[in-house]
């Protein structure tokens, strides 16, 4: 599962598997948290995180949503998904 970014801690992974499930999300990793997240709405669909981290999660999503979807449609097809920026 390859990061695709990182910050404050937080590592963002998108599985690199062709027929991952819907709905398209990535996975953040916090010490010993994990959470699946939407990423057209932003919104935890398992695990969880602490509140703060959640916060900084969901607003670095909203601001690479359209990266985020490219990367899924890569690894979708089997492609490598591109780095992001992260939070700063």
């Amino acid at each position: 599962m390859p990061t695709i970014s990182m910050f404050y801690g937080i590592i963002i992974r998108l599985y690199y598997a062709p027929g991952e499930h819907n709905p398209p999300h990535f996975h953040a990793i916090y010490n010993e948290y994990r959470a699946s997240v939407d990423i057209r709405t932003g919104e935890i669909t398992e695990g969880s995180l602490p509140n703060r981290q959640r916060k900084l999660v969901q607003a670095w999503a909203e601001l690479h949503q359209e990266e985020l979807m490219a990367d899924w449609t890569l690894v979708m097809n089997g492609d490598e998904p591109f780095k992001i920026q992260p939070l700063q």
